[in-house]
């Protein structure tokens, strides 16, 4: 059956490999969004390639009233069955560490942009009385970490968000979902020069991904090696973590 799926954060890395891995399924449709024109119409020349309709739009999800207008745009002719709130930087997209601005960069991306496309989402899906948000946080979201303190919390937001959302919205037919990855190969892992364990391509952490949508699982986390490390961590008293962890690889600082 098809439905009708948006994706922010589509031109390149896990919100591409997202939207090939939809489009593979037949007669779907999909809203595709990025920043990039030039890589948003690469994914959707990979998209063409099979039977899914494809549209896309140049947005920055941080642009409250162009997201809120474009959901709208949308649902005047399509029903809302599936948005993937993926779009979201690091402090490595950013070209540096966590400087001040970058920290509002980080904020105002991965939180504010998830909640600017999330938010007219629902008011719609309430009155179809059906629909599915995936949110996507990180396993950096589970535990502050000393190498990148913004996009952590950012990430944490998301996630409890989310997961409170869940419930609140279960009732209303809504479903909610979080995910949670561990180091995928984009090019937002690229500039990491250090160690990235149980580093996954974006075409399997996709499959992953829809798999546990369909199964409406509330939290999507893997890989689980490192998803059962960090959740211990979260656990375990932060006199113990902090030395631990204050000994991760920074990236390097930019001037305020």
């Amino acid at each position: 059956m098809a439905r009708t799926i948006l994706i922010t954060g589509a031109s390149g890395g896990l919100g591409r490999a997202l939207a090939v891995e939809y489009a593979k399924e037949q007669d779907n449709i999909l809203f595709l969004s990025g920043r990039n024109a030039k890589e948003l119409n690469k994914t959707s020349e990979l998209c063409c390639k099979y039977n899914s309709q494809i549209f896309t739009k140049i947005l920055d999800v941080k642009d409250k009233s162009g997201s809120k207008n474009w959901i709208k745009e949308i649902s005047t002719s399509f029903s809302l069955d599936l948005i993937i709130a993926n779009a979201g930087i690091s402090a490595g997209t950013s070209l540096g560490s966590e400087s001040k601005d970058q920290i509002m960069e980080i904020f105002n991306t991965n939180l504010d942009g998830v909640l600017n496309i999330i938010n007219p989402a629902i008011k719609i899906m309430e009155k179809q009385k059906f629909g599915q948000i995936a949110l996507m946080s990180s396993l950096a979201g589970m535990r502050g970490l000393p190498s990148s303190p913004a996009y952590s919390a950012s990430k944490a937001a998301v996630r409890v968000y989310g997961e409170g959302l869940r419930g609140s919205l279960s009732n209303l037919g809504i479903k909610v979902n979080v995910i949670c990855p561990g180091y995928i190969k984009t090019p937002m892992t690229d500039v990491n020069n250090f160690p990235m364990p149980f580093l996954m391509d974006a075409a399997k952490a996709a499959k992953i991904i829809k798999k546990g949508l369909n199964k409406n699982k509330s939290r999507i986390a893997f890989p689980f090696p490192l998803y059962f490390v960090v959740w211990l961590a979260s656990l375990i008293s932060t006199s113990i973590t902090d030395p631990i962890f204050s000994k991760l690889p920074k990236k390097a600082s930019l001037e305020d």
